[in-house]
């Protein structure tokens, strides 16, 4: 039996067949984890999401930002721009139960010696600290105010950690630094309006994962949603967005050796 972490799929089904082909997936030993950013950009979206929803207990996912902003757009709390290409879900037959399935999705998982999560963590954010909010953030997601929380969550600030805040702007806070960080000052101060290369970071902050006194840097980490990180040769730190709808690659990575596979977009 072997573990396999997927990176950003975004909707381009095909490729995942692909992918699953070549490392000869066998939903009888088999376990999948999905890092987030499932659905979106690409063509099959539905198709995608109907697939991994049907794997059952042979696939395991976190939310991204953009399969969270799938759930937005259902509940009417963001319109849909340009770009997106989940429609389909939205008016397909099971919606229900295809949204259902992303609103029970947790923003973090810790499997083993791997923690798998979208986008980053805080420098100055521990395990324990990651679980109490991706839980905090999930009991929203579950609940019958779904829709006012998620008119709530879509803001930059509070852009600092602190147990002062509301239980919203925790929320907002722990949204933003799960799908969305990129680059971040030591004590969890986070930046936005940067997205590319990582060795030229705006001046005072860095790349989350470059942060020497993090208090995660003896963990293994599994993340997408920086698709330019392929230059990074950080000791346990594992970025696996390669740009598939970039027409770059889609690649999993098997847990037991750290044995990347990859198919061309």
């Amino acid at each position: 039996m072997s573990d396999y972490l997927i990176g950003d799929i975004q909707g381009c089904f095909n490729s995942l067949q692909a992918l699953l082909k070549k490392i000869k997936f066998s939903s009888d030993k088999d376990q999948l984890f999905f890092l987030g950013d499932v659905v979106n950009r690409g063509k099959k979206s539905l198709a995608t999401l109907h697939f991994i929803k049907d794997l059952k207990g042979n696939a395991s996912m976190v939310l991204g930002n953009h399969d969270f902003h799938l759930l937005a757009c259902s509940l009417g709390s963001k319109k849909p721009n340009k770009k997106d290409t989940f429609m389909d879900i939205i008016n397909a037959n099971d919606a229900d139960s295809l949204l259902g399935f992303l609103r029970n999705q947790p923003l973090m998982i810790k499997h083993k010696n791997a923690l798998m999560i979208h986008a980053g963590v805080p420098p100055n954010w521990g395990v324990d600290r990651l679980l109490q909010q991706s839980k905090q953030v999930q009991k929203h997601l579950r609940g019958a105010n779904i829709s006012q929380f998620l008119d709530n969550m879509y803001n930059n600030k509070p852009n600092i950690w602190s147990t002062d805040l509301t239980e919203l702007e925790q929320c907002r806070y722990t949204i933003n630094a799960l799908m969305r960080l990129r680059f971040c000052k030591a004590n969890g101060e986070l930046e936005f309006s940067h997205k590319m290369n990582y060795t030229y970071p705006p001046k005072g902050f860095q790349a989350w994962f470059m942060h020497k006194d993090r208090l995660l840097k003896n963990t293994d980490i599994f993340f997408g949603h920086w698709s330019s990180l392929s230059g990074v040769n950080q000791t346990h730190i594992y970025p696996m967005d390669h740009g598939c709808i970039w027409h770059g690659r889609l690649s999993a990575i098997r847990l037991k050796d750290k044995k990347v596979f990859s198919i061309s977009c």
